[in-house]
């Protein structure tokens, strides 16, 4: 390994280092010596300093290394060329093993894969490589096991633990026809699986290979870096050179300006600089990710901050977009015994209306008293229950069979019943809003979002319903998706602009909004591949925690530079007029590129 060879050298190095001082008197040995340890840590540096050259690529900060240590050894002094170059490598090392640590870190809080998968052959299970599992294999996860490929529970049920995909530490229970995902954790019960889709397109390798990519893109800041270093590092040999050339042709001593110029060379190494912008950032998408975050790039986390309007999408982003019962209204029953009345006739109903009803009930079912069941797709349900015709459906429905049903006033889906063509009464089914919404709207405002918007296909009285609760003031109802993408153009003219939807209707606004949201989008492979950002769990306020991450990234970066470059200017000030030396020009920068990587983690510690 590079590291592990890259320590042994330094090791070997600092040993020879060391006992150079024993043979200052024998000349030759004390040179040798040195000469060994030298080479010993920087042949690499001098191999990447020439592939770079050949690439046409001169200036880089192996090459004020190597032109630092190399002056020192015209000048004679040889231990102190040793020392730059062991300094320097000691720094690098170090620096290495922290950007590698946090990475492995990152990685292994988002290491969601199972290699393996019990797959169940006709008389026994067999335990092969999750890879080689075919969509429609049953798959059998035991307790405590990681559920290693993306499928639906055919048998069994359990409590999964989710935290590594969500972020939420609560269990969630899954039994018969419920999908299960990749990366979740078996807690307790034995579970058989259909898997719905192959290892490489599972929800964890999508997850971690999009964590591994988001580093791709650069940011503003990274960009500026890199132009800065390859304006700098010639800007800085020259400089170097202008500095022991003028004094010598105006007289003075040779040696001495020589010596002054190495120590700038030294102290103005870009390292901190180059090392802990990319780390920041990284380590920022980091953060998020154990929030239950995926930002798609650096870029990504730093335009965050930039947002001044969130346009959001009703069904599955504000609500649940899951039918639940929200007002029940009888005229002649109890309303346990009206609600009972309609479950029993919904029974056999696989309409999202019928399981909302029997949701809402709760009770198990007693067959028996069913005796007839007829569907009316898009209209409503009959069936004989306890011997007696009861209608359960919409207004137009039930008025077919003769029924006067009465004007009802409310918002929402509402489902009409009678008995024996009696009049009965009516439930009303709405899509419930989460109540992190409410929570979104309300703090919102803290990280500069100015404006929230709705929009939403839906009808324009619902949408004004549910904006009226969460408190959005501006909303568009009944859009086709072409509208949402006219509306978001508009939008994005005057403001920054995010999007935020279920990833499926909504990827064409989503990809083309300034930054692209996606809600649940771990089991919408149109998410994935359009958003920016996936919220792993439905929850808005994540966004607001995330811009959060994006602030802090952004300040720990800006800090690092600016302390980076006010302690460069001042030693490089200070060697200029002999104030300093080299020993102390190589501590300084070592120290400052470890101090910078060092104040990086503060995006991993800090609360937000």
């Amino acid at each position: 390994m590079k590291i592990n060879s890259l320590l042994l050298r330094i090791v070997i190095s600092t040993l020879l280092f060391i006992l150079s001082f024993f043979f200052q008197e024998y000349k030759d040995i004390y040179f040798i010596i040195l000469l060994v340890s030298y080479l010993l840590v920087c042949f690499e540096m001098y191999k990447e300093c020439f592939l770079h050259i050949l690439k046409k690529d001169f200036f880089d900060e192996n090459l004020l290394m190597i032109l630092a240590t190399l002056g020192a050894f015209f000048i004679g002094k040889y231990q102190e060329g040793v020392m730059v170059i062991l300094l320097f490598q000691i720094g690098e090392y170090l620096s290495d093993l922290a950007v590698d640590r946090s990475r492995d870190a990152i990685i292994k809080t988002m290491d969601l894969r199972s290699d393996y998968a019990n797959i169940k052959r006709v008389r026994k299970v067999e335990k092969i490589a999750a890879d080689k599992v075919n969509v429609g294999d049953i798959i059998v996860i035991k307790p405590g096991e990681k559920i290693p490929l993306d499928g639906v529970v055919v048998k069994g049920e359990s409590y999964l633990d989710t935290s590594s995909l969500t972020g939420e530490s609560m269990p969630k229970y899954v039994s018969i026809d419920d999908l299960v995902l990749s990366g979740s954790i078996n807690n307790n019960g034995l579970l058989e699986v259909r898997v719905s889709k192959k290892f490489e397109d599972s929800t964890a390798s999508k997850i971690i290979s999009l964590i591994e990519n988001s580093n791709e893109k650069k940011t503003k800041t990274e960009k500026f870096i890199t132009k800065f270093c390859k304006i700098y590092t010639p800007i800085v040999v020259l400089s170097a050179f202008l500095i022991t050339v003028i004094p010598t042709i105006l007289g003075y001593d040779f040696n001495t300006y020589l010596y002054r110029s190495l120590v700038f060379l030294v102290i103005s190494c870009p390292c901190a600089l180059v090392i802990s912008v990319p780390l920041g950032f990284f380590l920022g998408i980091g953060r998020a990710s154990r929030e239950g975050v995926i930002v798609k790039g650096t870029n990504e986390l730093d335009m965050l901050t930039n947002i001044r309007t969130v346009v959001l999408d009703k069904t599955g982003t504000v609500t649940y977009g899951k039918a639940v019962v929200s007002h029940i209204e009888s005229l002649t029953l109890s309303e346990d015994r009206f609600l009972e009345l309609v479950a029993l006739t919904e029974h056999f109903s696989i309409h999202p209306i019928g399981r909302a009803i029997k949701d809402k009930y709760g009770k198990i079912i007693d067959e028996r008293r069913i005796d007839e069941f007829e569907d009316f797709p898009g209209k409503g349900v009959k069936a004989l229950i306890d011997k007696k015709e009861v209608l359960v459906g919409k207004r137009e429905f039930l008025e077919s069979y003769g029924v006067v049903v009465p004007d009802v006033s409310r918002i929402g889906t509402i489902v009409y019943a009678a008995i024996e063509n009696k009049y009965l009464g009516y439930i009303v089914i709405e899509d419930e809003i989460k109540k992190e919404s409410y929570s979104f709207v309300k703090n919102a405002k803290s990280v500069g979002i100015d404006n929230i918007l709705m929009l939403s296909g839906d009808n324009e009285e619902i949408v004004s319903d549910v904006c009226a609760k969460v408190g959005i003031e501006q909303y568009y109802g009944n859009l086709l998706p072409m509208d949402k993408l006219n509306k978001v153009k508009e939008i994005k003219k005057n403001s920054f602009t995010a999007f935020v939807g279920d990833g499926v209707n909504d990827a064409p606004v989503i990809k083309m909004s300034d930054i692209g949201i996606s809600m649940g989008g771990i089991g919408s492979d149109a998410a994935i591949e359009a958003s920016d950002i996936v919220l792993l769990k439905d929850n808005l306020n994540k966004i607001i925690d995330t811009i959060k991450i994006s602030y802090l990234t952004k300040r720990v970066v800006i800090y690092n530079i600016f302390f980076a470059l006010i302690v460069k200017f001042v030693v490089l000030f200070l060697g200029v007029f002999g104030i300093t030396s080299v020993w102390a020009a190589v501590f300084a920068d070592v120290g400052v590129t470890l101090i910078a990587i060092l104040n990086t983690f503060i995006i991993l510690k800090k609360k937000i």
